[in-house]
């Protein structure tokens, strides 16, 4: 996934947090796909950007036209697949499925625009990640649906135009700040994917439970849903972990008992934290008195590489209240040494606005929005 200046080039991958992962596994995705909705009226969660999809495409059928390009952000696991797939059906239209890592070059995307049937609905997947010559490419095909292929080479070169179909681009990404504001433009619908409350990860697990066959008790949805870190697919793939603890060790039904049980055992923790989530806690806690601490050294004291503990763990812990990233470094918040039991001592740093005054710097640190040094 790919020329691209300061982009990414490839996906962090010394460490598989196999319960918690937002990302999909190779074997997930048939799994997954038997249990999305396959209308707007059976997603659950996103409201706002149910009601406001729900009127682009209506506006769509009634005009007879493709709908605006849309453009989807959010973490991996937040059902931005299943809305395109969703798009596609209730338009009635193919859909056509890519990510920017296979957009290697422009060559690549213009294979795949000439082949559109009018109407299709193209899903670009992670797009922020195509390369920047396609990405020029797609600037004109979004907006006069044409591309221009190049012949020959040198001062001979010659563009050819070529027309295309009308067709309706669903981008979809994780890193919305990382696409270049020309293409965000050209979008003429932009949705932002929340994560998800416990009661609506609870209706997903009910409806999933449905599928599956399995008797699900209302206390255990409650229990793996205030695990699932607010994302449908931790909680869907919790459901099946408890489904075959269920089955294997117990009479079949998921009760509270079991569920809890189930997620002892893949060290999943009441509040969703796994084993590198308390690890990296547990460290700043006992050896570096809360912090604050560089990254790299937060890293190497529990083994893992800088990347995977910025980009694995760092976000549910920053989004949930227990990490606060300042200009000196990560620091533990109040709520981290609630959650592990342990009390602090008395010059212990309290979260980012802590740190910024012992620094000397503005107090206004406190948002945690500041990068912190190695």
């Amino acid at each position: 996934m790919h020329d691209h200046d300061d982009r990414p080039t490839g996906p962090v991958d010394p460490y598989t947090r196999e319960a918690v992962s937002p990302e999909a596994g190779a074997d997930e995705h048939q799994l997954e796909g038997a249990l999305r909705p396959r209308s707007l009226d059976d997603f659950v969660g996103q409201e706002r950007v149910r009601d406001q999809l729900s009127l682009v495409l209506d506006s769509a059928r009634k005009r007879n036209r493709a709908p605006d390009h849309v453009l989807m952000s959010g973490g991996p696991g937040l059902g931005k697949t299943t809305l395109a797939m969703i798009i596609a059906a209730e338009l009635g239209a193919p859909l056509r499925i890519t990510s920017g890592p296979a957009i290697e070059r422009s060559g690549d995307l213009a294979a795949v625009l000439s082949t559109l049937q009018e109407g299709e609905v193209l899903f670009l997947d992670e797009i922020h990640r195509m390369a920047r010559p396609a990405e020029e490419m797609l600037y004109v095909a979004m907006e006069d649906f044409r591309v221009d292929v190049v012949v020959g080479k040198g001062p001979g070169a010659t563009a050819i135009p070529l027309e295309i179909a009308p067709f309706t681009l669903v981008g979809a990404t994780t890193r919305a700040g990382m696409l270049p504001a020309p293409l965000r433009d050209r979008f003429g619908f932009t949705a932002h994917m929340d994560f998800y409350t416990a009661q609506e990860l609870e209706r997903i697990l009910h409806r999933s439970a449905g599928l599956l066959g399995v008797p699900l008790a209302e206390d255990a949805a409650r229990e793996i849903a205030g695990r699932s870190r607010g994302t449908p697919r931790i909680a869907n793939r919790l459901l099946r972990r408890v489904r075959d603890y269920a089955e294997v060790r117990g009479d079949g039904v998921m009760s509270l008992e079991t569920a809890r049980a189930t997620l002892e055992l893949y060290e999943v923790d009441a509040l969703g934290l796994d084993r590198l989530d308390r690890a990296i806690l547990d460290v700043l806690l006992k050896r570096f008195r809360g912090g604050p601490v560089g990254l790299s050294t937060l890293a190497v004291s529990v083994g893992e590489e800088a990347e995977t503990v910025e980009v694995v763990a760092e976000p549910f812990l920053v989004r949930s209240g227990f990490l606060a990233r300042t200009p000196r470094g990560r620091v533990a918040t109040p709520l981290a040494w609630s959650h592990l039991g342990i009390a602090p001592p008395p010059d212990a740093a309290f979260g980012a606005a802590a740190a910024a005054a012992q620094s000397g710097t503005p107090g206004n640190g406190a948002s945690g929005g500041a990068p912190a040094t190695p």
